[in-house]
């Protein structure tokens, strides 16, 4: 049965932060097979209608906060529109919520600054896009900051630095789920 990953989305998100983990978890299938999906993986946003990330890409998110399944594993991407979501209390929450029994939390970029919000990295290690580690530690005042770190992995919260990482984190949760043949797979059938 495929694990459900949920992509949170918002106004003013990098196209890249959600797009390339995207690519990867839903392009693994089962490497022996080729066929069989290991992630259902879905967008999410607060309300219904079209999402307007950086530099003006129009995205329809397939569920809203309301509507989403329950994932097994949250990925939350940044972008300049992580501003408005570590300010609305209303996502916060429901991102604790969801996150709360969720196998994996995963954050790309800033999102890792949502996550420090929602206190989803007390005590824990991080990284963030380069130029935010002093946000990120006013935010997440008890985290251990990792600046220069691709992907840092806590067990169950995996925060990558910016943008292209979230396509190096995403591929290294591939292998820590399914092992290194499938993200070797999962690697050569993107390419």
């Amino acid at each position: 049965m495929p694990r459900n990953l949920a992509i949170l989305l918002f106004d003013d998100v990098e196209v890249l932060d959600f797009a390339g983990p995207f690519e990867v978890f839903s392009t693994s299938r089962d490497h022996n097979d080729g066929q069989t999906a290991l992630f259902n993986v879905y967008t999410v946003a607060e309300k219904a209608g079209p999402v307007i990330a950086r530099n003006g890409l129009s995205i329809n998110p397939t569920h809203t906060i309301d509507t989403c399944p329950p994932p097994d594993i949250l990925l939350v991407p940044g972008g300049h529109g992580t501003r408005a979501v570590i300010g609305n209390a209303d996502l916060l929450a429901w991102i604790q919520r969801v996150a709360a029994p969720a196998e994996l939390v995963l954050s790309v970029c800033t999102g890792s600054l949502v996550l420090g919000k929602a206190s989803l990295l007390d005590g824990l290690s991080a990284t963030t896009y380069h130029t935010e580690f002093d946000l990120l530690a006013e935010l997440a005042p008890t985290a251990t900051l990792k600046p220069g770190t691709r992907y840092v992995d806590n067990g169950r919260v995996i925060t990558s630095a910016g943008v292209s990482a979230g396509i190096d984190m995403s591929l290294y949760v591939v292998e820590r789920l399914h092992g290194v043949e499938q993200a070797r797979w999962t690697a050569a059938h993107m390419e």
